[in-house]
Order: C-alpha cells, then sequence, then structure tokens
C-alpha cells in the first residue's frame, strides 16, 4: 500500500521519528516505520488468544497509519517494535510534604523524561514558603522553589533529541502561595521546562461570583493561613496570562465530578498539556482519528469512523499491554484503570468539507454530534473488548459498577489532545483548532522559503477561478484572507483563522467537545494583541459555565518577539514598535578613538567566550566578542553579532532594548556557570552586558518567535508551542 504524504510530513518524519543509524542515517522509510509499530502492537492479541491472528490485526493496524486516518501519540510512533518500548505519553506523580517524597519523584521524573514521557505535579500538598519545618526547626522555602529544582533537572536530562522533557506544575487556588505561584512565569527565563496552572475550585468560583473572600489553607495542618479576595487573586491570574500566556486554568471539580474511579482518590493534576488528569502514578496512552478523512460525497461517513474507532480503541489497549513502563508502579496503577485517550484532529478541515463556517451554532452542534458519536462507539468497542478480556481491575466501585454498564475494559476512552506533529504527518489541521493560517511562509533545510496555501483553499481557489501564486504571497501577509476583496465572501467565512475567530467561539467549540469526552480537551483560546484583561476574564467565566475542564489562552505578540510568521505585517508593526523602544537616530555616532571598558569570559555550549564591553562619553558604545578557540561558522556568527550589538548603541538603541533580543535564546547546548544556565552565544553576551551595567531584566521575556531547531514559525496551539516546519514541540 503506497503512502501520501506532504513534503513536510516526510521532514518530521526523517528527523524525529524513522530509525537511523550510528551515522545518522535513515534505516527506515516511513512504510517501514507503519509496520514496525503494527506488528508490535499486534501482538498484543497473542496474550489474550493463543489462535488470535497477529497477521491480520497488524495488516489492519497497518492500514489506520498508512492511509492517515489515525496516528497514536509519538511515543509509540517512536518506540514501538525498539528496546526502549516506552509508548505512553502522559504520567502524573505525586508530591507529598516530605524531602524524602520531592526527591524521590525527582528521580522518577528524571526516568521518565529519558524514557520520553512529560509529567504533572500537584504541588499543592507542599507547606508555604517561611512556614515552619519542625525536624530541623528551620523554615520551608516552599513549592515554588521545588518546582525550579524540577525544572533544572529537567533541563539535564536530555532525551537523545527526538523528545524534549516537559511539565505541568498545579497549584491549587487555596494554597498560601498562590500569588507567587500566578505571578511565577512573568519573567520567561524562569521555569521554562513547565506549564502551570491554577486549580480553581468551585467554593473559589462561588465567592467570585459573590465578591467574597475566601480561606487559604496551609497544607501541613489543614489550618486557615490568612483570607483573600477571590476577585483580587481572580484578576492576578487574569493579568499574568494577558501579560505572559500563562498560568492557566483547570477546574478542579469539574474535573473529580468525571472522575471514574473516585475509590482511588481525587485527581489533583494533570499531564503538560492539560488534556489528561490522572491520578498519581497513572499514564495514559493517546490517539487521535483524523476526522478530515472521515468526509464522503460532503456529509459525514459514520460506517467508516465506526470502524476506524473500533479498531482504534483495540490498538490503543493492546498498548497498555506491551508498554514498557519506566516504573513497575506505573505499570500496576495504569493497568489496574487501563486508560486509553482516543480523540481527533482535522476538525477545521472537516467543516471546511462539510461547508460549515468555524466560527457558527452549526459547527458547535457538528462537534457535539461527531464526538457523541465517537464516545458512543468507543464505549462499545472498549466493551466488546472487555467481554473478551476481562473489566479494567479497579471496575468494582467505579462509576460503571452497575448493571446498565457489567463490561467496560477501560476506565476513559475519550481525550482530545494537541496533535503538533502527528497531525503534520496525517496531513491536517491539529486537534480541534481551527486552520491557523490560509497561507504562510515555511522555511526549508537550505534556509529558502517557500509559501504555501491551504490545499482546501487552493482547491477552492483553482475551481472559483483565482488562484495564482500571487495570491499566495499576498495572503501570506496576514495569514487570513478576510481582508482581500477579491475573495467571495462565502469562502471568507469558510476559511477563518484562530486569528479570525472571536475567542467565545473557541471556547464554545471546546465545550461541545468536552461535553462528550471521558477526560478533558486541550485547546488554545487565541486573543488578538488588542484584546483587554476583562475579555480574558469573560472567556474564564465562560469556560467555567460551559463544562470546560480547563483554559489556555494566548493574547498575540504577548511574549515579546513572538512573530509566528503568520503574516510579514504583524512583523513589521511589531519590529516597528521595537525600534521606538530605543528611539534610535539616523545615523550613528562616530566611534571615540578612545573608550574605556573591561573584558569578561563566560563558558557557552560551544566554548570559552570573551566578550568586551566598551563605553564613551555618552555611555556603553560597543561590544566585541570572540570563542577561545579562532574561526568556523560560530565565531563569524558571534563577531556579526558584536558589530551589531555596537552600530545599535551608537545608534542610540537602549541596552535594555537590546538585551530585551539577545536574552534567552537558546541553542542545542546550554550550560551552567556558576549556578546560572548560559542558554548561547547571545545569551552569554547578554549576561556580561546585564553584569557590566547593572540592569534589571527581571521583567525581559525570552524571544519565543523561533523554532529552536530549524528557525520555522512557533504556533500556538493546546497550550503549547509547535513548529509545522519540522515538528518540534516545547511540551514532548
Amino acid at each position: 500500500m503506497g503512502i501520501s504524504l506532504s513534503p513536510n510530513a516526510l521532514v518530521v518524519l526523517e528527523r524525529r521519528y524513522l530509525k537511523k543509524d550510528r551515522k545518522r542515517r535513515l534505516t527506515e522509510t516511513p512504510q517501514d516505520l507503519f509496520k514496525r509499530v503494527a506488528r508490535s502492537i499486534a501482538a498484543a492479541d497473542d496474550r489474550f488468544d493463543s489462535n488470535a491472528d497477529i497477521h491480520k490485526t497488524a495488516k489492519e493496524f497497518y492500514s489506520l497509519m498508512a492511509e492517515l486516518v489515525f496516528m497514536p501519540n509519538s511515543p509509540t510512533l517512536m518506540n514501538a517494535g525498539r528496546q526502549l518500548g516506552q509508548l505512553a505519553a502522559c504520567f502524573v506523580l505525586p508530591i507529598e510534604d516530605s524531602i524524602d517524597s520531592i526527591f524521590e519523584t525527582l528521580r522518577h521524573t528524571a526516568m521518565i523524561h529519558k524514557s520520553g514521557g512529560g509529567t504533572g505535579f500537584s504541588f499543592s500538598r507542599i507547606r508555604p514558603e517561611n512556614d515552619t519545618v519542625l525536624s530541623t526547626r528551620g523554615i520551608s522555602s516552599g513549592p515554588i522553589s521545588f518546582m525550579a529544582v524540577f525544572d533544572v533537572a529537567t533541563e539535564t536530562v536530555k532525551q537523545g533529541g527526538t523528545r524534549r522533557g516537559a511539565n505541568m506544575g498545579i497549584l491549587r487556588v487555596d494554597h498560601p502561595d498562590i500569588e507567587a505561584f500566578i505571578q511565577s512565569k512573568i519573567n520567561l527565563h524562569r521555569l521554562n521546562n513547565f506549564n502551570i496552572s491554577v486549580a480553581l475550585t468551585s467554593s473559589f468560583m462561588d465567592a467570585l461570583s459573590a465578591d467574597k473572600d475566601y480561606d487559604l489553607i496551609n497544607p501541613r495542618n489543614h489550618k486557615v493561613f490568612r483570607r483573600a479576595s477571590a476577585k483580587a487573586i481572580f484578576d492576578k491570574i487574569v493579568r499574568a496570562a494577558w501579560q505572559s500566556g500563562e498560568p492557566g486554568i483547570i477546574f478542579l471539580d469539574h474535573i473529580n465530578r468525571a472522575n471514574p474511579v473516585p475509590q482511588l482518590g481525587e485527581i489533583e493534576a494533570t499531564n503538560p498539556c492539560g488534556e489528561q488528569p490522572l491520578l498519581p502514578y497513572e499514564s495514559c496512552n493517546l490517539g487521535s482519528i483524523n476526522l478530515s478523512k472521515m468526509v464522503s460525497d460532503g456529509k459525514l461517513d459514520r460506517p467508516k469512523l465506526r470502524h476506524t474507532i473500533q479498531s482504534a480503541v483495540h490498538f490503543l489497549d493492546n498498548v497498555i499491554e506491551i508498554n514498557k513502563y519506566p516504573l513497575r508502579r506505573i505499570e500496576a496503577v495504569s493497568k489496574e484503570t487501563r486508560k486509553i485517550g482516543l480523540g481527533v484532529m482535522g476538525f477545521a478541515d472537516m467543516l471546511i468539507e462539510l461547508g460549515i463556517a468555524y466560527n457558527s451554532k452549526k459547527a458547535v452542534r457538528q462537534a457535539e454530534q461527531v464526538m457523541s458519536f465517537i464516545l458512543r462507539e468507543a464505549r462499545k468497542a472498549s466493551s466488546e473488548l472487555a467481554r473478551k478480556r476481562g473489566n479494567f481491575p479497579a471496575y468494582e466501585g467505579s462509576i460503571f459498577d452497575d448493571s446498565k454498564t457489567p463490561y467496560i475494559r477501560n476506565a476513559t476512552v475519550t481525550t482530545v489532545a494537541p496533535t503538533g506533529t502527528i497531525s503534520i504527518i496525517a496531513g491536517c489541521s491539529s486537534g480541534v483548532e481551527p486552520i491557523f493560517a490560509v497561507a504562510y511562509e515555511r522555511r526549508v533545510l537550505d534556509g529558502d522559503t517557500l509559501f504555501e496555501m491551504h490545499p482546501l483553499f487552493e482547491k477552492v481557489a483553482r475551481q472559483n477561478g483565482f488562484y495564482s501564486n500571487e495570491l499566495s504571497e499576498q495572503i501570506a501577509e496576514t495569514g487570513s484572507i478576510q481582508h482581500i476583496k477579491e475573495i467571495p465572501d462565502k469562502i471568507k467565512r469558510l476559511f477563518v483563522t484562530a486569528h479570525d475567530i472571536a475567542p467565545e467561539w473557541h471556547i464554545r467549540i471546546q465545550a461541545a467537545f468536552q461535553k462528550y469526552t471521558d477526560n478533558a480537551v486541550s485547546k488554545t483560546v487565541n486573543f488578538p494583541q488588542d484584546a483587554t484583561p476583562e475579555d480574558i476574564e469573560k472567556v474564564y467565566k465562560l469556560a467555567y459555565e460551559t463544562g470546560c475542564k480547563g483554559v489556555t489562552i494566548y493574547r498575540y505578540g504577548s511574549r515579546d518577539r513572538q512573530v509566528l510568521n503568520i503574516g510579514r505585517e504583524q512583523a513589521q508593526k511589531a519590529t516597528e514598535t521595537e525600534t521606538k523602544l530605543g528611539q534610535p537616530g539616523i545615523v550613528p555616532r562616530v566611534r571615540p578613538v578612545r573608550t574605556r571598558g573591561f573584558t569578561e569570559r563566560i563558558n557557552t555550549g560551544c566554548g570559552k567566550l570573551y566578550v568586551t564591553i566598551n563605553e564613551d562619553e555618552q555611555g556603553v558604545c560597543e561590544v566585541f566578542a570572540q570563542m577561545g578557540k579562532t574561526g568556523g561558522c560560530a565565531s563569524s556568527q558571534i563577531e556579526a553579532a558584536g558589530r551589531l550589538i555596537s552600530l545599535a548603541l551608537r545608534s542610540g538603541v537602549k541596552v535594555e532594548a537590546i538585551l530585551k533580543q539577545i536574552s534567552g535564546i537558546r541553542c542545542p547546548t546550554p550550560i551552567w556557570q556558576n549556578g546560572k544556565m548560559v542558554l548561547s552565544c547571545p545569551d552569554g553576551i547578554s549576561q556580561v552586558i546585564k553584569h557590566y551595567t547593572q540592569i534589571s531584566t527581571t521583567d525581559m521575556p525570552a524571544m519565543m518567535g523561533a523554532c529552536p531547531d530549524c528557525g520555522g514559525a512557533l504556533e500556538h496551539e493546546g497550550g503549547c508551542l509547535v513548529c509545522r516546519s519540522c515538528g518540534f514541540s516545547r511540551c514532548s
């Protein structure tokens, strides 16, 4: 069977999934990969039926992937049939209020990250900062300090370049340190390996609605620490999210009302993107159905979707059996509940093929219809498996423990996860997100830029006689077609992008999917740059009222230099804004014959870097940098950086503005020096400049716009940053 893959899909597979030899040469094709995964997963059938036709099952699983109708999560694609064999994406680990528990969990975290998984934690059980430590008669450093320890450990543990460690840090809204937690990522140089979310309770939301105070509880003794204004805390959450995109929020009581196994305990945390609430030591394996492949003759092909669901549930249950878990306890707990998460991708593409606008009531109804069908059929498939293989062991006492559901193999069957890289492979829109851009610039490996148009739009444009290469470039100015006069309104309504859609529609689509999703729905609510904190507040309240389990928002441009290449027009505006920071003169001032300054050595991942900073009567005027070992590409780039910094300084650009550009830039080999991480040569230069000028950069955010692997544009989706050029994801 031939596989129809886009150039983008081939790039992603070659960079991240296909097997390579020790010289990094490819040793398998995409067909080989899908066959390897299919054979490995199908082999689990033999554990339940010695007469099972494993060859037939493998052929069926291969078809799912080769026809691009279903893709498992990345660890399964990477590791099935290989020595590592760790196939799960999601893990939650417990953290109790003791040094032993904290550092045992840290050790387990390192093992999970090494195996390719992401981890979620609730730090809510740790006593607050400056609280009593009876055993040492000292004081506690609080949960945020321990989050920093986990962040450093994650940075240190590398995963062979295929998947990076990612964490979710959660703190209950009634923890005494909640205000510090809310502010902990305003400075984007901190906790870079964490997404953070505040766990909001129903009692807090009631207090917010009534404009009342609520109790902050010390987790050490469960006594009231103090009272706080619910509105004041909520305003801090909203403003921090408006400023930096974090923290997200989760609705803890919504999550626990849907907990299928309450007899095993309450859920306190989720995986890094928030779509998978889990008990301590649980894991979950995920997979997504490509809805764009489920449309025939302008209608949803329910028989095809039903068959795909049945095969996908079989596939995911088999993954639980053959997975090589990083810890025995994780294996035991995971097999106790046997949670799987079948979700979707290509929803926006499906709507376009059905002739439905994303921001419409019809789209909301379509979301409910398709997800209710998936949930119903997935539970039927799980029930059929249970008749042959048995119920999940924690069935007794679960929400299914009644005569209405005598057979169920999996405690949960549905999750809507972000599908960054697997949606690139499948050639469809990501998760339940709207399309990101109708046309955009894509960087390719040789450094060239190509203009790419959404294939469905290209098809419509050709059919209606207005397609041209010039149109592609014109659309790429903003990514949107709403401003282009020659395009008919009916087509404009159909091809709306994430930034064309009012934030309320993002929530209404998320809530529609959540209604029929066992776990949670991962989605980013996009806001324009001029959105106000009040706009974000409305969305948060709407999410709570409509039954969502959490919300992640992103206000365009809220992270400095976040230009996403959805439009050169926006990029130009951002550049103009940043230029105003320094008020540069038209001509740089002349360098004097004599300057004064100093030279400082700093270690970087490329070697020792010597940075010289000089000033004249008007202040700092030039920066020179040189590697300890001369020559090579790195040295030439460092020299270029020094020249440009010097030019900017003599043109009147403020040092603060320059530091905003070069601080936090990352390279593949960051290094520690004197207890501080040097992320790259430019970051090292910035640290020397800060040292010399004694400028505080507490509020200077890191450069977030360019992919650290290929330099392409990063998109915000599902609470994460994803590059659709090469498949990089900050959350995996």
